[in-house]
């Protein structure tokens, strides 16, 4: 699909290159046009030199604050002089773990032998399982 796309798209490219080819051996077959007059430029208004007066700025009433109220201050705890003893815990800690001074040895030898994997599912006393449709087979169906 992409590769058609581009085949369509090199197609208009090229009647367009054709058209445009045509379009300027046009304009060079043609007689020269007379050339336009130029249009006439517009008045340039005049600017005012003066600037107009400052308008006066009104003047703004004094307000008065009314004065803060004094905050009121707290008594000063007393501070206690003697620092008190803090209690030594004994501390005792566990033992260390021993620790091991022989490794245990690493196998060699690749067992020969593979253990059997189970056929069937084990049952369970009591238990009944229902049936899975998918594993049992499709119903016999007579054909008429």
């Amino acid at each position: 699909m992409a590769a058609s796309g581009c085949h369509l798209l090199a197609l208009l490219l090229a009647f367009t290159a054709i058209n445009c080819s045509y379009a300027a051996r046009h304009l060079l077959d043609t007689a020269a046009a007379a050339p336009e007059a130029a249009p006439a430029l517009p008045s340039i208004p005049t600017v005012p030199t003066t600037l107009p007066p400052m308008p006066s700025i009104p003047a703004v009433p004094k307000l008065t604050v009314p004065p803060i109220p004094s905050v009121p201050s707290l008594p000063i705890p007393a501070i206690p002089t003697t620092v008190p003893t803090i209690p030594t815990v004994p501390v005792t800690l566990p033992p260390m773990p021993s620790i091991p001074t022989t490794i245990p040895s690493i196998p060699t030898t690749i067992p020969t032998t593979i253990p059997s994997i189970p056929t069937t599912i084990p049952t369970i006393p009591g238990f009944q399982m229902p049936p899975i449709p998918f594993m049992s087979p499709p119903p016999k169906t007579t054909i008429p």
